[in-house]
């Protein structure tokens, strides 16, 4: 093989491997751990809901992207969601006391159960917006705190 002929194939050898290389980055997901804090107590679950688009944030169901429900076993725990692709996130959390999977009100609409947001926003009168607890996935390792609050 000439001289020439070897620079070539390892130019294209060096060139493929940066591309694969890059290609790969590109395609690494992201795991994104919440730590929720302000547990009342120990009683029931605690279920954590990640949505990828404002359609449906908080409350339909079919809109979660992943959930997670985790039995209490401190007033302080971290929930991890593996596999996320880069981009904008919102994370709704409730203190589940007695398992329905339903965030429980009582008859003026207001919630019985403890309940929280990604980026803490604001709560009074009505849940916030996706963009108010919009969260960006953009490296391997995400954290991020919420503090439940009840009324």
């Amino acid at each position: 093989m000439s001289k020439g002929l070897k620079s070539s194939v390892l130019l294209l050898a060096v060139i493929g491997n940066l591309a694969w290389s890059l290609t790969a980055k590109a395609n690494l997901n992201g795991k994104l751990t919440v730590e929720i804090d302000g547990l009342r107590n120990k009683v029931g679950q605690v279920c954590t809901s990640i949505f990828a688009s404002s359609q449906g944030f908080p409350n339909n169901r079919d809109r979660i992207l992943q959930r997670q429900c985790t039995k209490i076993n401190d007033t302080s725990l971290k929930v991890t969601f593996d596999n996320l692709k880069a981009g904008n996130y919102a994370v709704a959390v409730m203190h589940d006391q007695n398992s329905d999977l339903n965030l429980n009100r009582n008859d003026l609409g207001m919630p019985i159960e403890g309940f929280g947001f990604s980026r803490n926003p604001e709560v009074r009168t009505s849940a916030p917006k996706f963009s108010d607890a919009a969260i960006l996935v953009a490296g391997p390792n995400t954290n991020i705190q919420i503090q439940l609050k009840y009324f």
